[in-house]
């Protein structure tokens, strides 16, 4: 316990008489871990929101103008026999041109204007959402597809498996990117924790010449570079959360209907802690290949 006392109070001297220096580590190390948070918070909620649609996805059939009341009921047949289907619901004419406008009202006055309907009437079928990944659904879908009346089928969760295969791969991307950063962030670590190791050059000496162990006089720079990289992490982790608790309301004030507000969430506690144990990570290494000069 002495030993630690020890190294943290001649890191702490350390660091204020080179604080030039010591914020430009530090400064280092907040941007590497924010731009590692950044991707790991954009990844978390865009994974959850994704998942939250593909378990809500639903299949969407839309019938031929000339549609009979026997064929709504074949395709009825179909979809109750499946299994797959938790509900389903008839959307008229009427309906689907009510929707429209209320979804696009910029073109309601266009739609309105034109002299027939042409939004076909449809189906809305809920998938149960432990069967929305299942293979039997594409086949429900390809058999609807070839029943009379019907004029087309569109599955959400297509798309969806798509943007889910998009997220993951710009989330790697930011990732590495990222890690390249925190490779930076610990190269200047080290070059910080040097200088003041030339610094002290003369002490470091005379501490060898009275038989000081060698971790007294290696921990104080092993112990300055972990100071700096829990400061970068945690400064990180503070900008990180108030810019997602400013820009949190109004980006789900204006994306009401496509994102649930509910859905956006901070980096799990487990996760903050990771960032910051590899902070400190990150500093004690570029600190101990410094360290290794005193000798």
């Amino acid at each position: 316990m002495r030993a630690l006392s020890y190294f943290l109070e001649e890191a702490g001297r350390s660091l204020w008489r080179r604080r030039g220096a010591s914020l430009l580590a530090a400064g280092t190390s907040t941007v590497s871990f924010l731009v590692l948070g950044l991707f790991l918070l954009a990844g978390s909620n865009a994974t959850r929101i994704l998942e939250r649609w593909s378990a809500a996805a639903e299949v969407s059939i839309y019938l031929a103008d000339g549609a009979t009341p026997e064929h709504r009921r074949a395709i009825e047949r179909e979809l109750t026999a499946s299994g797959l289907v938790s509900a389903h619901s008839y959307v008229t004419q009427a309906e689907a041109l009510r929707r429209f406008t209320a979804q696009f009202p910029d073109l309601a006055a266009s739609a309105r204007s034109l002299p027939t309907n042409p939004l076909p009437a449809s189906y809305d079928v809920r998938i149960r959402p432990e069967r929305a990944g299942d293979a039997q659904v594409d086949a429900l879908a390809n058999h609807v597809r070839a029943l009379p009346g019907v004029s087309d089928v569109r599955y959400d969760r297509r798309w969806l498996d798509r943007l889910i295969r998009v997220v993951t791969v710009a989330r790697t991307a930011g990732l590495v990117l990222a890690g390249l950063l925190v490779i930076a962030s610990c190269v200047t670590v080290m070059s910080v924790v040097r200088l003041t190791l030339f610094a002290r050059r003369q002490e470091i000496e005379i501490m060898q010449l009275v038989g000081a162990p060698l971790s007294y006089i290696r921990g104080p720079f092993v112990m300055e570079g972990t100071l700096l990289g829990v400061l970068g992490a945690v400064l990180a982790t503070m900008l990180l959360w108030a810019a997602f608790a400013a820009w949190k309301g109004p980006f789900a004030a204006q994306a009401t209907g496509i994102v649930d507000a509910g859905a956006l969430a901070f980096l799990p506690p487990a996760i903050v802690a990771g960032v910051i144990l590899g902070g400190a990570a990150i500093g004690c290494l570029g600190g101990a290949l410094a360290a290794r000069g005193a000798r």
